[in-house]
């Protein structure tokens, strides 16, 4: 199971890479149309769609890479959004939906439950104690 936990944090690093690199395409793009067409009111307008669009793309893209990284650092936090940001990419028909399924079925195993609940701080593994 460890080996598809690590699968599941490359794949929301590797997701959220590119929802920022879409986001700073987008803006580039709408933006860039207004500016080039000189029109005052079409570059207001444009960078104001720009914006929001790019904007949006950052807001999904961001906790995708911070969930990958705390999946990998075995953070229980990590496995927490990445449950939320899996259940967020269930939309993104069909790759994200297809990944979704896959990360929540990574995450919400109990084997993978008992390891992220073995890590502690500083990445020591501490095993139950028996009396």
């Amino acid at each position: 199971m460890e080996a598809h936990i690590k699968v599941v944090g490359l794949i929301n690093i590797v997701f959220g890479i590119l929802g920022l690199f879409i986001a700073g395409i987008l803006f580039i793009v709408i933006a860039g149309g207004g500016i080039i067409s000189g029109d005052p009111t079409a570059m207001t307008i444009t960078s104001i769609v720009a914006v929001a669009l790019s904007g949006i793309f950052s807001v999904f893209a961001i906790p995708e890479i911070i969930a990958g990284w705390g999946i990998l650092k075995l953070k229980s936090w990590g496995r927490i959004l990445g449950v939320i940001v899996a259940i967020l990419d269930l939309i993104n028909i069909p790759i994200g939906t297809i990944f979704g399924i896959y990360a929540l079925w990574v995450l919400m195993n109990e084997e993978t439950e008992q390891i992220f609940q073995q890590q502690r701080p500083g990445g020591i593994v501490v095993e139950k104690i028996q009396k």
